[in-house]
């Protein structure tokens, strides 16, 4: 339950924080341009609260359904009374193409402002990561025919300099969407500098969601948990055989035992069988005998479980872990980079959804956006505000897309009305604005569902 709130909590904000964003770029842009704006409004419905400042005739409001928000300009084609002569030079409708453009596009334009922002206040603030090592590669996959190994530090993607596993991952992923071959320069484990290439043949049928690094078949290095009881389950056969916090797992059936990833490997080799643990507890040695409880995962296959879990070392991380920091002018170009970066490759992936060479797992409804908020807010400030900018680069780009009752929408009319040097007719508009909301209301729906496929298996 606990989750659930900071899930909505956290989702709630972020919309609340990115809509006033968008709408106020359209309010700025308007009010600077002349356009009398009535009401600034952050979400729909009732409203909550209202307000004026002393000398501005906008009218400021919350209102009680905080998905959403909009600013009400003076417009003679949405009302029903006649608006007075001396009033007429300040209403949308009759600006110039130009500005009407300008301030529509103003708030889109916000949210990549305003994700540019966050990126450049990360950069130097300094951004934590995983080191862009090598752990793993698969055999006979794309990263082994290139010549990757275990080891292999990423110093760049097709040039680019990367820092961070997260770095190597967004680049590398943009890199492969971009339809050409993708050269990842490496140290390798003996210090020599080599570049290893992964053609674009054998990377453009990945679909780019979750797992593409595994479907490239590499998995960064993470440092091995040791064999040591933190906790174990009451009534769980680990309990049963009689072992506690802090044992140290030495062999399983006479084989030595490394890691946690070991004595786990062994204990789901047998399931409903019994396995004798070779186990240390202060000072001494001896051994226990227990038998894994099968367990049926969602693939069909059966596993043994014991239930008992590692005890994690404070410290396993720290030399993993690396710390960037850029100053202003470098952590500038390099939020614009990954604004750049994000707006390509979410626009690659969509077109690929569309023409179906990509899964609509990559869809998001609030459902999954709301889970991604409370996760990451769980995480810390920093992984939020990233979230952020990440949710504010899609927001802009959604909304520009060409699609009437968004942004993008009104921006096509005023292209075919520049062409045709007229407006296009009221009821065509209509019409436009009938077939956008079906089409936005459809993606919703999907998105809902694959949010729904996804939490419920």
């Amino acid at each position: 339950m606990l989750n659930i709130l900071i899930n909505i909590a956290a989702f709630l904000v972020a919309i609340l924080v990115l809509v006033t964003i968008h709408e106020f770029g359209h309010f700025w842009v308007a009010r600077r341009l002349g356009v009398r704006v009535l009401r600034f409004s952050i979400g729909f419905g009732r409203s909550l609260y209202t307000w004026r400042r002393r000398g501005d005739e906008t009218e400021y409001v919350i209102a009680a359904l905080p998905l959403g928000g909009y600013v009400k300009m003076l417009d003679e084609r949405e009302t029903d009374e006649e608006i007075a002569p001396e009033d007429r030079p300040f209403a949308f409708n009759n600006q110039p193409l130009w500005k009407r453009s300008a301030i529509v596009a103003a708030g889109p334009i916000a949210n990549f402002l305003l994700a540019i922002l966050l990126y450049w206040g990360l950069l130097m603030a300094g951004q934590s990561g995983v080191r862009p090592e090598v752990g793993s590669v698969e055999p006979d996959s794309i990263a082994a025919e290139a010549g990757f190994v275990a080891g292999d530090l990423v110093e760049a993607v097709d040039g680019r300099p990367i820092a961070t596993w997260g770095n190597f991952w967004l680049a590398l992923l943009s890199s492969s969407l971009g339809g050409g071959d993708v050269e990842v320069r490496v140290t390798a484990a003996d210090g020599v500098l080599e570049v290893r290439t992964l053609p674009s043949d054998e990377l453009a049928p990945l679909d780019p969601g979750r797992g593409f690094l595994s479907g490239v078949g590499l998995r960064s290095a993470v440092p091995a948990i040791p064999p040591v009881l933190a906790e174990v389950v009451p009534d769980e056969p680990a309990a049963a055989a009689g072992l506690r916090a802090d044992d140290v797992i030495l062999a399983v059936d006479g084989v030595a035992v490394a890691s946690w990833a070991d004595f786990v490997a062994a204990i789901q080799a047998r399931p409903d069988e019994p396995a004798t643990v070779h186990i240390e507890r202060d000072g001494g040695r001896f051994d226990v005998v227990l038998t894994p409880r099968a367990v049926t995962l969602e693939d069909g296959s059966v596993v043994g479980r014991i239930g008992a879990g590692p005890a994690v070392p404070d410290d396993l991380y720290a030399d993993y872990e690396v710390v960037v920091h850029y100053g202003p002018g470098t952590a500038m170009v390099e939020a614009l980079r990954r604004v750049g970066d994000l707006s390509v490759m979410t626009l690659r992936i969509a077109w690929r959804m569309l023409i179906g060479t990509a899964s609509v797992q990559n869809l998001s409804s609030p459902i999954g956006i709301a889970d991604a908020a409370g996760k990451t807010a769980s995480f810390g400030i920093e992984p939020y505000l990233e979230f952020l900018a990440l949710l504010s680069v899609s927001l802009g780009l959604l909304n520009l897309l060409p699609i009437p009752v968004l942004d993008g929408g009104h921006l096509l009319y005023f292209a075919a009305e520049a062409v045709l040097r007229r407006p296009l007719p009221e009821a065509v508009q209509a019409y436009g604005q009938r077939l956008g909301l079906f089409l936005i209301l459809c993606l919703m729906t999907l998105a809902f569902y694959v949010d729904l496929a996804r939490f419920f298996g």
